[in-house]
């Protein structure tokens, strides 16, 4: 009997052994994730502020989860192209990217028919306002200067910063239909991110660009560009000489972009708990909260659940606005 016993407890042990060597074989991202390299997408150009951001997450997350993680600039299509790519890839956790404002933007655009709910959620991490960039000799010297020019020459004065109904493009158009102009009074030249519109204002290209100024930081430290106000109803700490809109041109409109990390929708509960945990490191960190904070970037934390709402709201504000301002199809 004692050896019938025996016999019984090694076969129950051989078959978990199995069971589990199985599991592990189908199923390697829940076994040891991550075992290779990561890519990270990122939907903008270099330079501007998501791509930023998103290379600082890269580098501090590659710390964390011990593997090397890829950034890889995935542009065009007004941010249809990378939000795709992340979306597509293979819900294993080896592919992540940064969804940005425009995820809920770009099905009401007619775009594409990407929404907030074709992703994983990992956490929302940044908020920021619209800022309203003129070039350093730009006679204009508060935003009200420019309503009053636009008012006075429609379709002479151009505006940049994102691709054609993106989330800068909005918050001009929004800015203009408050103040009881058309949208259309100051034509928008596309780019593909704030980057290279802040270049075409600096090569007079264009003669408003309208991104957080974070991303146009660098060029206000150079005396290329000025910023003539913050769409948001408090100043940026950062930039504290910037009035608010309401300041400087007595108008009541807020607009601001956010970034979160992402991946594509299906990835296993395993895998999005190792990444949230590693990516909370991430951002609690001195080194993540120095960045952000040294450079006028806006701070929040949102995971899981909490950035799913987030961008489920955020999509439906943005659809009324865009509709408001004829940006919707």
């Amino acid at each position: 009997m004692y050896h019938i016993k025996k016999i019984i407890q090694r076969t129950l042990l051989i078959s978990t052994a199995a069971l589990v060597f199985t599991s592990a074989m189908f199923n390697p991202a829940v076994a040891a994730y991550p075992e290779r390299p990561i890519t990270l997408i990122i939907p903008w150009g270099a330079g501007g502020g998501t791509d930023a951001t998103g290379r600082m997450i890269g580098s501090l997350l590659e710390k964390e989860l011990g593997k090397p993680v890829n950034v890889v600039n995935r542009t065009g299509g007004s941010g249809v192209v990378g939000h795709s790519a992340i979306a597509n890839a293979a819900p294993d956790g080896y592919t992540l990217g940064v969804v940005t404002v425009e995820a809920g933007m770009m099905h009401w655009a007619g775009l594409t028919e990407l929404t907030g709910k074709d992703y994983t959620p990992i956490a929302l991490y940044n908020y920021d306002a619209a800022g309203f960039m003129v070039s350093a000799d730009s006679p204009w010297t508060s935003a009200n200067d420019a309503l009053e020019a636009i008012k006075a020459n429609p379709g002479k004065h151009k505006g940049s910063g994102t691709g054609q109904g993106g989330i800068w493009h909005l918050a001009l158009a929004g800015m203009l239909n408050t103040a009881g102009v058309s949208p259309d009074a100051a034509p928008w030249v596309p780019s593909k991110g704030a980057a290279p519109g802040l270049q075409e204002l600096t090569s007079g290209g264009v003669d408003i660009v309208t991104s957080s100024i974070v991303e146009a930081s660098a060029l206000i430290d150079a005396g290329k560009v000025k910023a003539l106000a913050v769409m948001d109803t408090v100043r940026n700490d950062a930039f504290a000489d910037v009035p608010t809109l309401n300041e400087s041109a007595n108008l009541d409109w807020q607009m601001a972009a956010w970034r979160g990390l992402a991946g594509p929708k299906g990835m296993p509960d395993e895998v999005t708990a190792t990444v949230t945990a590693a990516f909370e490191k991430v951002w609690k960190s001195a080194e993540f909260q120095d960045f952000m904070k040294g450079r006028g970037f806006g701070l929040v934390w949102k995971p899981g659940a909490e950035f799913a709402k987030w961008m489920e709201d955020s999509d439906a504000a943005l659809g009324g606005v865009m509709k408001a301002v004829g940006l919707a199809k």
